[in-house]
């Protein structure tokens, strides 16, 4: 069938995966091209089957769901990733959505219910905590569940990869923590145009529009020290 969502299943319990892919069969607008039952293998056989959605659980061998959704936004980045889990709360579902994931869903879910969470990241949308929500809508969730929680599974490694200078990294860190131009300026003892000047460029290198997407890339690529010093 011309148009169909194509689905990969990651699961390392065979009894789950089987249940999700009779539940899939019932919709002839999905079609299930593949399953996985760790995280390497996952990550492997999306690069060749380029699905439109991968069902992720997080505990699984070698890579867990988290690493292996990571490493798969990194080298499929247009695949969208459900996070299909049994653990269902709060600061979990914020990892996942950090990592990349598109939506978070306990497994409990009814089948009429992840059908359509499959539907809408099939689209480009998020959905968390019931909500769907569109890339400014969950950029801001990002952003509120980041000043709760802190984050806890930063790569440090990831902070050397950035196009930044180190006075620009300051100031982007202390654009995470909600300060304004002016308040910047005045901790870090510059002028006010010349944090201005600044965020410009972070702008500019990131390739991003404004202060809430260079926030949001920062904290996806880990570049965002856990604690205020």
């Amino acid at each position: 069938m011309a148009g169909q969502i194509k689905v990969m299943i990651v699961d390392d319990h065979p009894v789950f995966r089987q249940g999700l892919r009779n539940i899939l069969a019932a919709h002839e607008d999905l079609s299930i091209v593949g399953e996985a039952s760790d995280g390497g293998e996952a990550v492997k056989l999306a690069q060749e089957l380029l699905p439109d959605v991968v069902m992720m659980d997080i505990n699984l061998p070698t890579l867990n769901g988290l690493q292996a959704t990571r490493e798969l936004q990194r080298l499929c980045p247009q695949v969208n990733i459900i996070m299909l889990t049994a653990y269902d709360d709060k600061e979990q579902i914020y990892h996942a959505i950090r990592s990349g994931a598109s939506a978070y869903h306990a497994k409990d879910v009814s089948p009429k219910r992840l059908v359509d969470v499959i539907r809408h990241v099939s689209q480009g949308q998020y959905v968390v905590g019931g909500k769907v929500l569109d890339k400014d809508g969950i950029d801001e969730w990002l952003l509120e569940e980041f000043r709760r929680f802190g984050d806890g599974e930063i790569d440090r490694k990831a902070q050397f990869l950035s196009p930044l200078s180190p006075r620009e990294m300051e100031i982007l860190e202390l654009v995470v923590r909600g300060m304004s131009n002016k308040e910047i300026a005045y901790y870090l003892g510059i002028s006010h145009q010349t944090v201005k000047n600044h965020m410009t460029s972070i702008l500019s290198k990131l390739g991003v529009a404004d202060r809430t997407q260079a926030t949001v890339y920062a904290l996806r690529h880990g570049w965002v020290p856990l604690h205020e010093k």
